[in-house]
């Protein structure tokens, strides 16, 4: 079938995560699914524009977002791109759809202090997961990493000597991240408690549960939530917070760009741009200060 070989091609070729093929996967199954029940047509290869419009319509009457909605399109614009490379269409039905208005998605990232405090402040257990969590937070906060490249890290990809981690992003692009002198040091006292925790067997990744496993996304989330509610009144509280956190300190004091690009792991400058608009208060200080007409 096509969506089988659609599947393949996300992962073998373009290398897209499990997580992000299998939402490809659903999307275009749950408008298969609306083209047989509702139209009686059993391949998505034979619909039209009106079709696909009639689903949209269906999935705004069923008060889904339209950031989700435009997402679920995406997938299926995607897979005619695929039908129409090998040939199964002639035309792609969306190729001149436009994507519904969204508003503006602007997360809060975390202030300095509030960053100084859980870092400083709180009190972390002298164990081995108190210890783990200290270094999670530290090391999101400084490299600016995602929370599914920290779970996938290992003992090979830490190198304190020289002061670096080699991390493997989306698509298997390999990047090389700086640590700070701190985080070396919280990477030193980690594995020093884990060399001598009990019930820890041999295992290549660096963060673990108390029992050895590796760790999953859920655990960095819980972690992130817990220490952070002790010194923020913020309603989202997680590692992507963390990320955007990083990307927008390092901007409001100065950062190039394209550093900032290339330390997130981001192909493109539109994605770091992202993380501009919380420079603008800081950007608007330097303006108020320095230039000649502002009256200082």
């Amino acid at each position: 079938m096509a969506i089988d070989s659609f599947i393949a091609y996300l992962t073998l070729e373009k290398n897209y995560s499990k997580h992000t093929v299998s939402a490809y996967k659903k999307d275009i199954e749950e408008f298969s699914l609306f083209c047989e029940v509702t139209f009686g047509v059993e391949d998505v290869v034979f619909v039209d524009y009106n079709l696909i419009r009639s689903w949209i319509v269906s999935l705004v009457n069923s008060s889904v977002t339209n950031r989700t909605i435009n997402r679920k399109v995406a997938s299926l614009k995607a897979y005619y791109k695929f039908l129409l490379r090998i040939e199964e269409i002639k035309v792609n039905p969306l190729a001149k759809h436009k994507a519904l208005k969204t508003a503006k998605k602007i997360e809060v990232p975390f202030s300095e202090e509030e960053m100084q405090n859980v870092l400083s402040q709180i009190t972390y257990e002298d164990n081995f997961e108190g210890i783990r969590d200290k270094l999670i937070i530290e090391l999101l906060y400084s490299t600016g990493i995602r929370r599914a490249e920290l779970v996938n890290l290992k003992i090979v990809d830490v190198d304190l000597f020289q002061g670096n981690l080699k991390v493997l992003g989306k698509r298997n692009k390999e990047r090389i991240v700086p640590l700070l002198p701190s985080v070396i040091k919280a990477f030193q006292t980690y594995f020093n408690e884990r060399s001598v925790h009990e019930g820890i067997p041999e295992n290549d990744f660096v963060f673990l549960t108390s029992v050895g496993n590796k760790i999953y996304e859920t655990l960095v989330y819980r972690v992130i939530n817990k220490y952070f509610s002790k010194v923020s009144s913020k309603v989202k509280k997680s590692p992507h917070i963390l990320r955007h956190t990083f990307a927008t300190h390092l901007l409001s004091k100065g950062a190039d760009l394209n550093a900032v690009k290339e330390l997130l792991g981001h192909s493109s400058l539109a994605s770091t741009q992202v993380y501009t608009h919380n420079s603008i208060d800081e950007l608007k200080k330097v303006h108020a200060t320095s230039h000649p007409r502002s009256g200082k």
